[in-house]
């Protein structure tokens, strides 16, 4: 289908246009619709990884933002690829492997904004999932004695204890009577 203002080249744009329920439609090709003045059409690609990278980082209008050095501040860059931290937020990758240690301080506001925390916690296969997540727990637990203790609330100090020894319990008899902790 032609451009119905040019007639020269293919439509890509399809505009409908429903006033007092009378349907309009069009069909033109892109510079005709950029030149169309009912539409604010922007051809520019809708993700682009850097607005991305750079809306994340919190670079665009403030001065404040991670991204920004204050005023009077000097330039952090890299030792070894002499990378900036505005080149980075820029192309959104570093240079080096030396980047993540210069960059470091900036890194984990970003990485707990994204992420949720600034520690790689990771996954673990199901088959040692329960087994890790039993072994975390009484981790808990002890550190929750140690303090019950250290407070003299020795009831409740109790009371944890024997969860643990009962946890300990079911995680031997999990591992088939291996009592290593």
């Amino acid at each position: 289908m032609l451009c119905q203002e040019c007639q020269k080249k293919p439509a890509t744009v399809h505009l409908t246009k429903i006033v007092n329920n009378n349907k309009i439609e069009k069909h033109l090709c892109q510079s005709c619709a950029r030149d169309l003045e009912e539409v604010n059409l922007s051809f520019e690609p809708a993700f682009s990884f850097h607005h991305l990278l750079t809306g994340l980082l919190g670079t665009e209008g403030d001065a404040s933002a991670p991204g920004k050095d204050a005023p009077g501040e000097a330039e952090v860059q890299c030792g070894n690829c002499k990378l900036t931290y505005p080149q980075f937020c820029q192309i959104g990758r570093f240079g080096c492997s030396q980047c993540y240690e210069t960059f470091d301080s900036r890194l984990n506001p970003l990485f707990k904004r994204i992420h949720g925390s600034s520690l790689h916690t990771g996954k673990l296969p199901k088959r040692v999932g329960g087994t890790y997540k039993i072994k975390k727990q009484i981790e808990e637990l002890r550190n929750e004695l140690q303090k019950k203790v250290a407070a003299e609330e020795f009831e409740m100090a109790a009371r944890l204890r024997d969860e643990i020894r009962k946890l300990e319990k079911g995680l031997a008899g999990e591992r088939g009577g291996d009592s290593e902790s």
